[in-house]
């Protein structure tokens, strides 16, 4: 049984290290989260964080989200690696003004351009971008525009619900978050630490 099982590791062993030899392409990738289910911020805070703890250089702009007091916000603080800006003014059913939502999303991507081009940032983490897109905040050109602009270098993540069929195409890597069970569909209140 154990002479099986390390056949098998050795054969899989193998085959992994001829995959990652195959792999010949050094650059920064464009990664999309997007979908109904829980956690798509998380992983780009997750990015953020790895990125932070090999001393790479971390930009993050948050879009929709309000400017209540976050885990992550208060986290950020602590890695001078990570320039964390807000740009929304919080849930749009909340803010109820469609033109006041407009321009901070493009106060916002103002400033991720900024960020993309400027060649300062290993990662830059887009979140709730794909949100803002869909609601027709920002046209999906000029996102896709300024996510081209980056160096070679820099990585993106592109976060939140809905995230555009050109955006997709360009991305390297996407994820769909499904939604198969969510604590608040049983009225369980969002739990700090856990939603924010």
């Amino acid at each position: 049984m154990t002479d099986e099982h390390y056949q098998e590791m050795k054969k899989l062993d193998a085959e992994q290290t001829a995959k990652v030899k195959k792999a010949s392409v050094s650059r920064g990738v464009v990664i999309v989260h997007t979908g109904d289910g829980k956690g798509k911020s998380t992983a780009g805070f997750g990015v953020a964080l790895r990125a932070a703890g090999h001393g790479q250089r971390v930009g993050i702009v948050q879009f929709i989200k309000g400017t209540w007091k976050t885990g992550e916000q208060a986290a950020l603080k602590r890695f001078p690696e990570v320039t964390h800006l807000i740009s929304g003014d919080g849930f749009t059913w909340k803010t109820k003004s469609r033109e006041n939502d407009i321009a901070s999303a493009e106060r916002g991507l103002g400033l991720a351009a900024e960020m993309l081009s400027s060649g300062e940032y290993d990662v830059v983490v887009l979140d709730e971008v794909n949100v803002a897109m869909s609601y027709g905040y920002l046209r999906e050109a000029e996102v896709i525009a300024a996510v081209e602009s980056r160096p070679t270098k820099t990585s993106v993540v592109l976060t939140g619900r809905g995230a555009p069929a050109g955006l997709i195409d360009c991305a390297d890597t996407v994820t769909e978050h499904t939604a198969v069970k969510h604590a608040f569909q049983a009225g369980i209140k969002a739990r700090l630490g856990v939603e924010f």
